[in-house]
């Protein structure tokens, strides 16, 4: 009987057979494992062949030395018979004879990170504000995830990341774990987002759930079904799951061509193995997936080039199961006893890792193999996400990814409301994602409309503001002249037609004119706002809120002079400060009332006497009350009322009087609040009265400023809407300009020069003429926002030039006289005067005047050459005829083109008038300076007014005139541009909180009337479709 060879001569034997087969018959070593003799066969005779030898020398423990000879000996061999693909393999003689090498994802993340943080330099560099964020949710605190959350936090540090650890309790609902989730989704700081698994709950939550609630815009995990779904369908452009992505680097740094190969891949759960799969399949290998019910596992494993094991069973695969020269990728991480260890347990993988060695071409080894490949994935994906943020930011700020509605023009033009009809407005969310904004910035009002938050301005701080534009017109005609259809038009063609960002700011309007004479402001033609209806009736509550405000105060404002009419100083001071279980309190309205008087007390019970009466009683005036109720309907038998006849008020009645609420001075601070707080300040200094001394009674001193800002928190909150054309428009406020100052809010126009940028528009309008609308924007709301605009748009209509050259009285309601409907030159031009004095007015400011022919189907190509020629001799920069009525934003792309040129010249930009000056002094500058007067008449009760407010230091106030709109004079019937007339100023009143004096010029009211056929007759509610009627 034959004894058995020693395994080292039986190892010496085959090495000899080897090294004699590659030397001298290297054709027969290859045909001895596949005589097929293609280049992929050679390839792999080759590498077995060296597997064998590799594996003999280590069986030898060959030395070192030889080893190396062999390497080159083997080199030299195959680089001189064999071909390309197996001269390759001579280039991995290395690895053959000395084992697999260890694919370190230690240093393979460190690499990965050196090149985020230079990414992350460089999106800095682009957007200094921006900086790539990564939020990790944790429920509850197992130490094991701590650790993981720690190495992350650490990465991110690492690399320039901001990353939160958001911990929750174990006692969080899925709930609750949802509304975090939504919070971090609507968060713009956090570009990525992770819930770190398992969820450490006391109550059952459903993780695939929580992992689907994360926005797939920063489902950096890539566990979103969505972004799963991309990787399944071969999309790679979502999130890849950071392990399996880590895995694939791993792979491609091996040089091993995964296209042709065949990949097992054992494990198929969503986190690793099915994804894993999805990506090798992508990437054009064979796969084949593997799980615990798979049959002759080490068969199929035997077959693969790749392997890669995710099973979670320690050292499952065994070294004889794996194909000689693969690549292995190990994603488990197990523990198991070790008593060498201090702990009694070391970490392993799911391959037995000391056998792979000797087998495979590249292993990971565990630890420090796929694992910081996983963190480093989650980086890169998390800077990706901030690099798509960053390219968004700067593609808007040349241009919004808009889609502009298409307008289906007809001829005729159809009524108002039945193109707004005929146009299906986009879905207010689509337009605020066309924007910029994100979800949390903006509140919904229905489909169409929303609300847009002040804490936008907050996260666009650093963004430079676009270019200001107002629209003002000439003296109009009872009939307007297009303002706000200009505007909208012009923004039409702004963004839709020349490809730049603008928005439309616009007032509310009021439902007085709406059910009154004019029917709706909304635009008109294929000019409007949309859906019309919502613009003209309610929108989103503001004025309702003005009203609510104002007749709160109006009615704190009676009861309180009825109390203290009513009552000792004693009795009043307890109802005041009640006591509590025992205790009285000052609120802290009433301490900002005691620091006002002076008395420097906090414990209500240390007043003395004479504190007490001053405190209590504000000892208002009744003949010198200023506030009024008000009500957003015309209603001219509320012009003046008798309050306090009910047996009840014990013949405490006084006269008083409603206004129109959009003529409140609420409604001017709403218009010129910069935030809740200055909105809040504003409040509390309206002066409401004078006591019986001549001293100003405000509403912080009637205790009402904290429930007015209650009713008012929403509507300091411009509303979304959009043009025919799709294009946005903020609307907001809605003070009217003959007797407020006729502009829509400073909070709208700043929101929108930020969401615009630099290089685009914001096109605001000023109510009415220049004298009045325009005068009060500049000296008003620029003075008080800061803005300086950089053009100004003045609408003509050959109509109104043609009334205030003596044409007949133009009235709403009747057809328009034949002078207005044929051509006529002469009374044109001597109607011109009125147009070029409001030429000069813009001037005076240093902005440049564009003029827009807001054309009509009755005017002539001769009509329009003669505005237009006496215009740019007047100095406009441009004076264009404009058909965006008929034609939406495409008549109205060369007025666009205009205001581009104007607003590229360098705006010189000057206020009218220095604060410094008196009151009278500043009355007489904007008389002559913009009406054309010669001088102005303040009666004694003007003047007596002027003194008083001077002393109570209200003098340094800019001013408000007050002034019919038909005019550049105090009288309405005075057409065309008189000179050196005198103004009388018959009336004076203050505005402190809006922060300005309003003289009034002649007989205004600040309650309009129903006319004798009103706009009411015409509008009705469709009962069958519950569509509006008759608004036009």
């Amino acid at each position: 009987m034959l004894r058995p060879r020693h395994p080292s001569l039986a190892a010496a034997s085959a090495l000899t057979r080897a090294l004699v087969e590659l030397q001298f018959h290297p054709r027969a070593a290859r045909a001895r494992t596949q005589p097929s003799g293609t280049p992929a066969a050679t390839t792999s005779s080759t590498s077995r062949v060296l597997t064998e030898i590799g594996a003999t020398l280590r069986a030898l423990r060959a030395p070192r030395k030889l080893l190396e000879l062999l390497q080159r000996l083997l080199g030299a061999t195959l680089a001189g018979h064999a071909s390309p693909a197996t001269r390759s393999s001579a280039g991995n003689a290395d690895t053959m004879l000395s084992g697999a090498k260890i694919l370190s994802g230690t240093d393979v993340a460190k690499e990965i990170r050196e090149k985020l943080k230079k990414d992350v330099a460089e999106i800095r560099r682009q957007v200094p504000t921006l900086v790539p964020g990564l939020a990790i949710v944790q429920v509850g605190g197992r130490e094991d995830s701590n650790v993981y959350i720690r190495m992350k936090i650490k990465a991110a540090e690492e690399i320039g990341m901001y990353a939160e650890h958001v911990q929750l309790p174990r006692t969080t609902t899925q709930d609750e774990l949802l509304a975090t989730v939504k919070r971090l989704n609507e968060d713009p700081c956090f570009h990525g987002i992770i819930v770190q698994m398992p969820l450490d709950s006391d109550t059952p939550i459903d993780a695939h759930l929580i992992t689907d609630a994360v926005s797939p815009e920063k489902d950096v995990d890539g566990l979103n079904t969505i972004n799963e779904g991309r990787v399944a369908t071969g999309d790679m452009s979502g999130f890849l799951p950071c392990t399996p992505n880590g895995c694939m680097e791993l792979i491609k740094r091996t040089g091993t061509p995964i296209a042709g190969s065949y990949a097992v891949v054992i494990g198929r759960s969503k986190i690793v193995g099915t994804p894993m799969s999805e990506l090798l399949k992508w990437h054009d290998a064979t796969v084949t997936v593997c799980h615990s019910k798979t049959k002759n596992l080490n068969l199929l494993i035997k077959k693969a080039d790749i392997l890669v094991v995710a099973v979670g069973r320690p050292e499952m695969v065994r070294g004889a199961w794996i194909k000689p020269g693969a690549v292995v990728i190990d994603c488990g991480i197990n523990s198991i006893p070790d008593p060498t260890k201090k702990s009694g347990q070391r970490l392993v993988g799911d391959v037995k890792y000391e056998e792979a060695l000797p087998i495979a071409a590249h292993v990971t080894p565990v630890p420090g193999g796929v694992g910081p490949m996983t963190v480093a994935m989650l980086m890169q994906n998390t800077v990706q996400s901030a690099q798509r943020v960053a390219r968004r930011l700067i593609e808007m700020e040349f241009r919004w990814c808009l889609k502009p509605l298409p307008l289906k023009l007809s001829e005729p033009v159809p009524s108002d409301i039945d193109i707004a009809r005929a146009q299906e407005p986009k879905d207010v969310t689509v337009l605020a994602q066309e924007l910029g904004l994100i979800p949390s910035e903006v509140s919904l009002y229905g489909t169409k409309k929303a609300k847009v938050a002040l804490k936008v301005l907050e996260r666009l701080q650093y963004e430079d503001d676009g270019k200001y534009v107002v629209v003002a017109g000439i003296t109009p005609t009872p009939l307007g002249e297009g303002k706000s259809t200009t505007l909208v038009g012009l923004v039409q063609a702004l963004t839709a037609h020349k490809r730049c960002n603008s928005i439309a700011c616009l007032r509310q309007p009021s439902q007085g004119p709406t059910f009154g004479i004019k029917g709706g402001a909304a635009g008109g033609g294929y000019s409007q706002v949309i859906p019309m209806e919502d613009f003209n009736l309610h929108l989103t509550g503001d004025i309702h809120a003005v009203t609510a405000a104002n007749n709160l105060l109006a009615a704190q404002l009676d009861a309180r002079i009825f109390h203290e009419a009513t009552q000792t100083d004693q009795a009043l001071y307890e109802r005041l400060v009640p006591a509590v279980k025992g205790s009285r309190k000052f609120a802290p309205i009433q301490q900002r009332r005691l620091k006002r008087l002076g008395i420097e007390k906090t414990d209500p019970y240390t007043l003395t006497v004479d504190e007490i009466r001053r405190f209590a009683r504000l000892n208002i005036d009744p003949h010198n009350v200023v506030w009024t109720r008000v009500m957003d309907v015309n209603d001219r038998y509320l012009r003046k009322i008798t309050i306090g006849l009910s047996p009840t008020e014990k013949n405490l009645t006084r006269d008083t009087s409603f206004a129109i609420s959009v003529s409140s001075e609420i409604m001017a601070i709403l218009a010129l609040a910069t935030s809740l707080e200055d909105m809040k300040q504003r409040l509390a200094k309206m002066v409401v009265a004078f006591d019986k001394t001549g001293n100003p009674v405000t509403a912080d001193d009637l205790g009402v400023t904290g429930s007015m800002m209650v009713l008012l928190k929403d509507a300091i909150e411009p509303t979304l809407m959009q043009t025919l054309e799709g294009t946005p428009v903020l609307v907001h406020a809605g003070p009217f300009a003959n007797i407020a100052h006729g502009c829509s809010s400073i909070v709208a126009d700043d929101i929108g020069m930020k969401l615009v940028g630099k290089r685009g528009y914001v096109v605001t309008e000023a109510g009415f003429g220049s004298d009045i609308g325009m005068e009060k924007f500049f000296n008003i709301k620029c003075r008080a926002s800061g803005k300086i605009p950089n053009a100004v748009v003045l609408v003509a209509t050959v109509r109104a030039l043609k009334m205030h050259g003596g044409g007949p009285i133009v009235t709403a309601g009747a057809p328009l006289r034949r002078e207005y409907v044929t051509e006529n030159l002469e009374l044109l031009e001597r109607g011109l005067p009125n147009l070029l004095k409001h030429v000069e007015n813009g001037l005076k400011y240093g902005v440049p005047v564009v003029v827009a022919i807001n054309a009509h189907s009755s005017d002539t190509p001769a009509e329009h050459e003669l505005i237009r020629t006496a215009a740019k001799a007047a100095g406009a920069f441009e004076a264009i005829v404009s058909n965006h009525w008929a034609k939406g934003g495409a008549g109205a792309a060369e007025l666009a083109q205009a205001v581009i040129d104007a607003c590229n010249r360098p705006s010189e930009f000057k206020l009218l008038y220095d604060l410094d000056l008196t009151i009278e002094e500043k009355i007489t500058k904007i008389a002559k300076e913009m009406y054309g007067a010669g001088t102005i008449e303040l009666n004694a009760k003007v003047r007596d007014a002027i003194r008083l407010y001077t002393e109570k230091g209200f003098g340094k106030l800019p001013i408000c005139m007050a002034k019919t709109s038909m005019s550049l004079t105090g009288d309405a019937s005075v057409k065309g541009a008189p000179k050196d007339f005198k103004l009388v100023i018959n009336d004076i009143c203050l505005s402190a909180g809006a922060g300005f004096i309003v003289p009034m010029c002649g007989e205004i009211s600040k309650m309009p009337g129903l006319p004798t056929r009103p706009s009411i007759f015409d509008i009705d509610l469709n009962t069958e479709t519950g569509e509006i009627e008759g608004l036009f």
